[in-house]
């Protein structure tokens, strides 16, 4: 799991709670059950089971892979329209290629995310590469779905390829844990991901039997996801593995610890913690398409079906590197 590493987190600003943070007790652990997206790709449903009132703004995240694809296995999504939400693609092992017929675009690898603001409405496809096709290979990264006010849904798509390198990196005070901040901001240091609605997306690696405790918004819900081994979250250690999210109640302060011992597949526990500030309005929801009202929803279907959400490009090629 490579994403983005340094050799020494000891070299990194460390991030701690203040001794006075209220800690956020745990209200429940789900395990997410496996299915399939798009042409046939394996994926965990995050969020599954989870009450939406703790999810807000948070509407869904696939964990896709990890997979070791044999030649000729990989596989992706079609074209396919999406309205009223933002799309976080963030890439972990492998490779993946995005095209939107608003011109947004390219190809993301280990540690690179995509951010797309599906908003007033587009067409997608994501997909592997063609060399990954024909030689196979590992595959791992998530998909988060991302809800956007009432006020933001219908304005113009945006795009953001954000590089693996552009990652704000810190480490906890005794370096045994390197965080990635992807967006938002953790105690002042700010992800290069630019959101409509305030959330926070931090990705950590966390050395066997290593312990943070992190600043966490108030005003901001909090979750936990495992991405690869096994540890504890809260302060009560509650505890938890591969395939399962945490939900964190009211409070300024989180934690979560490695298990000293770690699977045989994992060196470390890998980790992707959410926060976000509530939108508390109605949610229509119905396949690619996140509005307030059933009648908004009629509407994006119409509007796809009539092409007013775009058009795909006659070039179906990728550039390197995005826009």
């Amino acid at each position: 799991m490579p994403a983005v590493t340094v050799e020494n987190p000891l070299t990194l600003p460390r991030v701690a709670a203040p001794a006075e943070a209220r800690q956020r007790p745990v209200l429940a652990v789900t395990t997410a059950p496996s299915g399939f997206e798009g042409e046939g790709f394996p994926v965990r449903r995050a969020f599954a089971g989870i009450d939406y009132k703790h999810l807000d703004p948070f509407i869904m995240m696939d964990q896709m892979g990890e997979v070791e694809y044999a030649p000729g296995e990989p596989k992706g999504t079609p074209w396919h329209p999406h309205r009223g939400f933002e799309t976080v693609t963030y890439i972990i092992d492998g490779v993946f290629d995005h095209q939107d017929s608003q011109g947004g675009g390219g190809t993301i690898t280990n540690g690179d995310t995509q951010w797309m603001t599906a908003s007033s409405g587009l067409l997608h496809i994501e997909a592997p590469p063609e060399s990954l096709v024909v030689s196979g290979g590992l595959f791992h990264g998530l998909q988060l779905w991302v809800n956007l006010p009432a006020k933001d849904k219908m304005m113009p798509p945006r795009y953001q390829d954000i590089r693996g390198g552009q990652v704000q990196l810190l480490t906890s005070p005794d370096g045994g844990a390197l965080l990635r901040v992807i967006a938002g901001e953790l105690d002042g240091h700010a992800g290069p991901g630019i959101t409509h609605t305030p959330i926070t997306m931090v990705h950590a690696t966390l050395a066997p039997g290593a312990e943070i405790t992190l600043p966490w918004r108030e005003d901001f819900n909090g979750l936990a996801y495992v991405l690869a081994g096994r540890g504890a979250v809260g302060a009560e250690r509650r505890p938890i593995h591969l395939g399962q999210a945490a939900v964190f109640g009211a409070g300024s302060a989180l934690t979560v610890r490695a298990d000293e011992k770690q699977d045989a597949s994992t060196p470390d526990l890998e980790v992707v913690l959410l926060g976000g500030r509530p939108i508390r309005e109605p949610m229509a929801h119905y396949g690619p398409f996140v509005m307030n009202t059933r009648a908004e929803l009629q509407q994006a279907f119409e509007d796809f079906q009539k092409g007013r959400l775009g058009t795909i490009p006659a070039v179906h090629g990728m550039s390197e590197g995005g826009m």
